[in-house]
């Protein structure tokens, strides 16, 4: 059986089929905390726009909430990760995973997690 390739600068492995392969390829495309950093603020931002655009049934808001969420991401993406956000062939699963990945973060468990999927993580760096 082969294995995806893991190398930042090929494309994304065609080979994933299900969510639960997905999620550690991901986390492994989310390795430097600086990205993850951007990816929660655009996640968090983008979640306060789709709040926002409820509350006050605001259309113009919804724009927002898409170029906040992923502005932040795929710039990281381009300038520190090097490699080409997942969103481009997953884009569900990418989505899912960012508020998973933020949703970890801010309840302090996502260190475990990227261990667990080859991530290397010191501990000053553990989110």
């Amino acid at each position: 059986m082969s294995h995806p390739s893991t190398d930042k600068h090929s494309p994304l492995p065609a080979g994933i089929d299900s969510y639960r392969a997905f999620w550690p390829h991901y986390l492994r495309e989310h390795s430097r905390a600086s990205t993850r950093a951007l990816h929660f603020l655009g996640t968090g931002t983008a979640f306060l726009a789709l709040v926002c655009a409820l509350a006050t049934q605001s259309v113009w808001l919804l724009p927002l909430a898409v170029l906040s969420g992923y502005g932040p991401a795929w710039s990281a993406h381009y300038f520190l990760e090097k490699n080409r956000p997942a969103t481009f062939r997953y884009p569900l699963w990418s989505l899912v995973s960012d508020v998973r990945m933020a949703a970890l973060w801010a309840g302090g468990r996502l260190g475990s997690e990227l261990e667990r999927a080859g991530v290397s993580v010191t501990r000053r760096h553990r989110g």
